[in-house]
Protein backbone atom coordinates (compact mmCIF):
# COMPACT_ATOMS: atom_id res chain seq x y z
CA UNK A 1 0.00 0.00 0.00
CA UNK A 2 0.87 3.44 -0.43
CA UNK A 3 1.77 3.76 3.57
CA UNK A 4 4.23 1.19 3.21
CA UNK A 5 5.90 1.97 0.23
CA UNK A 6 6.07 5.97 1.65
CA UNK A 7 7.56 4.70 5.42
CA UNK A 8 9.70 1.80 4.30
CA UNK A 9 12.71 3.46 4.82
CA UNK A 10 11.26 5.61 8.11
CA UNK A 11 10.75 2.35 9.77
CA UNK A 12 14.02 1.06 9.35
CA UNK A 13 15.56 4.67 10.64
CA UNK A 14 13.77 6.59 13.14
CA UNK A 15 9.91 4.86 13.52
CA UNK A 16 9.24 3.68 17.10
CA UNK A 17 8.32 0.42 17.05
CA UNK A 18 4.81 -1.07 16.38
CA UNK A 19 3.34 -2.84 18.94
CA UNK A 20 -0.07 -3.38 17.03
CA UNK A 21 1.15 -5.97 14.63
CA UNK A 22 0.60 -9.42 15.72
CA UNK A 23 4.10 -10.55 16.69
CA UNK A 24 4.17 -14.39 18.36
CA UNK A 25 5.87 -12.39 21.02
CA UNK A 26 4.89 -9.33 21.42
CA UNK A 27 1.64 -9.00 22.85
CA UNK A 28 -1.16 -7.35 20.50
CA UNK A 29 -1.97 -3.83 22.03
CA UNK A 30 -4.49 -1.10 20.58
CA UNK A 31 -6.44 1.68 21.93
CA UNK A 32 -9.67 2.48 20.59
CA UNK A 33 -13.06 2.54 20.65
CA UNK A 34 -15.64 -0.73 22.03
CA UNK A 35 -17.90 -1.28 20.07
CA UNK A 36 -20.95 -2.63 22.09
CA UNK A 37 -23.06 -5.52 21.25
CA UNK A 38 -26.53 -5.49 20.69
CA UNK A 39 -28.51 -8.12 19.54
CA UNK A 40 -30.70 -5.84 17.19
CA UNK A 41 -26.83 -5.57 15.24
CA UNK A 42 -27.44 -8.93 14.93
CA UNK A 43 -30.96 -8.89 13.29
CA UNK A 44 -29.93 -5.99 11.00
CA UNK A 45 -26.96 -7.88 9.88
CA UNK A 46 -24.58 -5.16 10.75
CA UNK A 47 -22.68 -8.69 13.08
CA UNK A 48 -22.67 -11.65 11.31
CA UNK A 49 -22.78 -13.64 14.65
CA UNK A 50 -24.75 -13.60 17.98
CA UNK A 51 -23.69 -13.06 21.07
CA UNK A 52 -25.61 -14.10 24.79
CA UNK A 53 -26.34 -10.10 25.89
CA UNK A 54 -26.21 -11.09 29.34
CA UNK A 55 -22.79 -12.90 29.54
CA UNK A 56 -19.60 -11.31 29.76
CA UNK A 57 -18.05 -11.65 25.88
CA UNK A 58 -15.19 -10.05 23.93
CA UNK A 59 -15.13 -10.94 20.37
CA UNK A 60 -11.67 -9.45 18.54
CA UNK A 61 -11.31 -9.43 14.72
CA UNK A 62 -7.73 -10.67 14.66
CA UNK A 63 -6.55 -12.61 17.79
CA UNK A 64 -8.03 -16.30 17.70
CA UNK A 65 -10.63 -17.29 20.37
CA UNK A 66 -9.40 -18.17 24.18
CA UNK A 67 -7.12 -15.41 23.56
CA UNK A 68 -6.17 -13.84 27.22
CA UNK A 69 -7.37 -9.91 27.06
CA UNK A 70 -6.76 -7.16 29.49
CA UNK A 71 -9.69 -4.46 28.45
CA UNK A 72 -8.97 -0.98 30.23
CA UNK A 73 -11.41 1.77 30.75
CA UNK A 74 -8.65 4.85 29.80
CA UNK A 75 -10.96 7.36 31.40
CA UNK A 76 -11.08 5.55 34.73
CA UNK A 77 -8.31 3.02 34.09
CA UNK A 78 -10.65 0.75 35.58
CA UNK A 79 -9.68 -2.77 33.84
CA UNK A 80 -11.28 -6.18 33.05
CA UNK A 81 -9.28 -9.46 32.40
CA UNK A 82 -11.31 -11.80 30.04
CA UNK A 83 -10.75 -14.65 27.35
CA UNK A 84 -12.00 -13.72 24.03
CA UNK A 85 -14.90 -15.89 23.28
CA UNK A 86 -15.05 -15.39 19.11
CA UNK A 87 -13.10 -14.21 16.41
CA UNK A 88 -14.97 -12.36 13.30
CA UNK A 89 -15.13 -8.92 11.52
CA UNK A 90 -17.33 -6.37 13.12
CA UNK A 91 -17.21 -2.41 12.21
CA UNK A 92 -13.44 -1.61 11.06
CA UNK A 93 -13.37 1.65 12.84
CA UNK A 94 -13.55 -0.49 16.15
CA UNK A 95 -11.28 -2.44 18.27
CA UNK A 96 -13.10 -4.59 19.71
CA UNK A 97 -16.82 -6.23 20.33
CA UNK A 98 -17.84 -6.40 23.60
CA UNK A 99 -21.39 -7.13 25.52
CA UNK A 100 -23.25 -5.00 27.61
CA UNK A 101 -22.46 -6.78 31.02
CA UNK A 102 -18.38 -5.93 30.50
CA UNK A 103 -19.32 -2.54 29.27
CA UNK A 104 -20.73 -1.85 32.75
CA UNK A 105 -18.04 -3.70 34.33
CA UNK A 106 -15.93 -1.16 33.41
CA UNK A 107 -18.07 1.47 33.76
CA UNK A 108 -17.77 2.41 30.13
CA UNK A 109 -19.61 5.57 28.67
CA UNK A 110 -21.78 4.23 26.24
CA UNK A 111 -21.16 7.20 23.93
CA UNK A 112 -17.62 7.01 23.92
CA UNK A 113 -16.54 3.55 25.34
CA UNK A 114 -12.50 4.28 24.68
CA UNK A 115 -10.70 1.44 25.91
CA UNK A 116 -7.08 0.30 25.71
CA UNK A 117 -6.85 -3.45 24.96
CA UNK A 118 -3.88 -5.84 25.85
CA UNK A 119 -3.52 -9.14 24.64
CA UNK A 120 -1.43 -11.60 27.97
CA UNK A 121 0.60 -14.40 27.18
CA UNK A 122 -0.51 -17.13 28.75
CA UNK A 123 2.54 -17.32 31.43
CA UNK A 124 0.71 -18.62 35.16
CA UNK A 125 2.58 -16.58 37.30
CA UNK A 126 2.29 -13.24 35.43
CA UNK A 127 -1.65 -14.02 34.89
CA UNK A 128 -1.82 -14.26 38.36
CA UNK A 129 -0.01 -11.31 39.28
CA UNK A 130 -2.77 -9.29 37.02
CA UNK A 131 -5.45 -10.60 38.73
CA UNK A 132 -4.09 -10.01 41.87
CA UNK A 133 -3.35 -6.07 40.88
CA UNK A 134 -7.47 -6.26 39.55
CA UNK A 135 -8.15 -7.24 42.30
CA UNK A 136 -6.37 -4.54 44.37
CA UNK A 137 -7.60 -2.32 41.91
CA UNK A 138 -11.02 -2.80 42.72
CA UNK A 139 -10.47 -1.81 46.21
CA UNK A 140 -9.34 1.55 45.49
CA UNK A 141 -11.49 4.38 43.84
CA UNK A 142 -9.77 5.18 40.44
CA UNK A 143 -8.40 8.23 39.21
CA UNK A 144 -10.68 9.91 36.52
CA UNK A 145 -9.98 12.91 34.23
CA UNK A 146 -10.99 16.49 35.98
CA UNK A 147 -14.72 16.64 34.36
CA UNK A 148 -15.74 20.25 36.23
CA UNK A 149 -14.22 22.92 37.70
CA UNK A 150 -16.13 24.88 40.74
CA UNK A 151 -15.60 28.01 41.85
CA UNK A 152 -16.31 29.37 45.04
CA UNK A 153 -17.86 33.20 45.04
CA UNK A 154 -17.45 34.37 48.48
CA UNK A 155 -19.58 37.80 48.07
CA UNK A 156 -22.91 35.72 46.14
CA UNK A 157 -23.36 33.23 48.91
CA UNK A 158 -20.86 31.37 48.35
CA UNK A 159 -23.01 29.40 45.33
CA UNK A 160 -21.09 27.25 42.96
CA UNK A 161 -20.52 27.54 39.67
CA UNK A 162 -19.01 24.54 37.46
CA UNK A 163 -17.74 24.51 33.91
CA UNK A 164 -17.69 21.56 31.78
CA UNK A 165 -14.59 20.07 30.09
CA UNK A 166 -15.30 18.66 27.34
CA UNK A 167 -12.82 15.37 25.87
CA UNK A 168 -10.74 15.96 23.32
CA UNK A 169 -10.24 12.57 21.02
CA UNK A 170 -6.95 12.33 18.46
CA UNK A 171 -6.02 9.83 15.84
CA UNK A 172 -2.55 8.71 16.47
CA UNK A 173 -1.12 8.28 13.10
CA UNK A 174 2.68 7.36 13.96
CA UNK A 175 5.44 7.78 16.31
CA UNK A 176 8.53 8.71 15.52
CA UNK A 177 12.19 9.29 17.12
CA UNK A 178 12.74 11.84 14.28
CA UNK A 179 10.73 15.20 14.02
CA UNK A 180 12.40 15.36 10.31
CA UNK A 181 10.23 12.10 9.74
CA UNK A 182 7.18 13.22 11.28
CA UNK A 183 7.48 16.30 8.94
CA UNK A 184 8.01 14.12 5.92
CA UNK A 185 4.56 12.14 6.60
CA UNK A 186 2.98 15.15 7.08
CA UNK A 187 4.05 16.27 3.71
CA UNK A 188 2.77 13.02 1.97
CA UNK A 189 -0.26 13.04 3.75
CA UNK A 190 -1.02 16.66 2.56
CA UNK A 191 0.14 15.86 -0.62
CA UNK A 192 -1.45 12.49 -1.56
CA UNK A 193 -4.76 12.68 0.76
CA UNK A 194 -6.08 15.51 -1.11
CA UNK A 195 -9.97 15.02 0.63
CA UNK A 196 -8.34 15.13 3.96
CA UNK A 197 -8.63 18.50 5.93
CA UNK A 198 -5.08 18.77 6.63
CA UNK A 199 -5.47 21.20 8.67
CA UNK A 200 -5.80 18.51 11.60
CA UNK A 201 -2.33 16.92 11.42
CA UNK A 202 -0.71 18.07 14.32
CA UNK A 203 3.27 17.49 15.29
CA UNK A 204 3.22 16.57 19.08
CA UNK A 205 6.58 15.84 21.55
CA UNK A 206 6.43 13.50 24.14
CA UNK A 207 8.02 13.41 27.32
CA UNK A 208 9.16 9.72 26.15
CA UNK A 209 10.90 11.47 23.65
CA UNK A 210 8.77 9.96 20.80
CA UNK A 211 7.12 12.26 18.19
CA UNK A 212 4.08 11.72 17.30
CA UNK A 213 1.98 12.54 14.55
CA UNK A 214 -1.43 13.22 15.35
CA UNK A 215 -5.06 14.23 13.69
CA UNK A 216 -7.56 16.10 15.70
CA UNK A 217 -9.31 17.18 18.25
CA UNK A 218 -12.67 15.75 17.87
CA UNK A 219 -15.83 15.73 19.78
CA UNK A 220 -17.90 13.68 18.32
CA UNK A 221 -16.78 9.27 17.16
CA UNK A 222 -18.89 10.25 14.10
CA UNK A 223 -16.66 12.91 12.63
CA UNK A 224 -13.61 10.84 13.98
CA UNK A 225 -14.47 8.05 12.17
CA UNK A 226 -14.99 9.17 8.75
CA UNK A 227 -11.16 10.36 8.92
CA UNK A 228 -9.99 7.15 10.80
CA UNK A 229 -11.76 5.07 7.58
CA UNK A 230 -9.39 7.52 5.06
CA UNK A 231 -6.69 6.54 7.12
CA UNK A 232 -7.20 3.21 6.82
CA UNK A 233 -8.08 3.71 2.76
CA UNK A 234 -4.86 5.65 2.00
CA UNK A 235 -3.25 2.39 3.62
CA UNK A 236 -2.97 2.85 7.64
CA UNK A 237 -3.96 0.10 9.65
CA UNK A 238 -4.76 -0.43 13.58
CA UNK A 239 -4.67 3.42 14.22
CA UNK A 240 -4.80 4.11 17.91
CA UNK A 241 -6.67 6.75 19.85
CA UNK A 242 -5.50 8.74 22.24
CA UNK A 243 -7.64 11.79 24.65
CA UNK A 244 -6.99 15.02 25.59
CA UNK A 245 -3.43 14.98 24.53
Amino acid sequence: MKYKLILIFLYFTSCTQNYNSLDKNTPFNSKGFAYIYDYEDFKNKIIKHKLDENSLQIVHDRLKPGSLIRITNIKTNKSLIIKSTKRFKYPGFYKILITKPVAEKLKLEVDLPLVEIIEIKENKSFIAKKTKIFKEEKKIQSKTPVESVTINNISKNNKKKSKNVKDKFYIVIAEFYSKDSAIFLKKRITQEMTNFNHKKLLIKSKKSNKISLLSGPYKSINFMKNDYIQFNNFGFEELDITINE
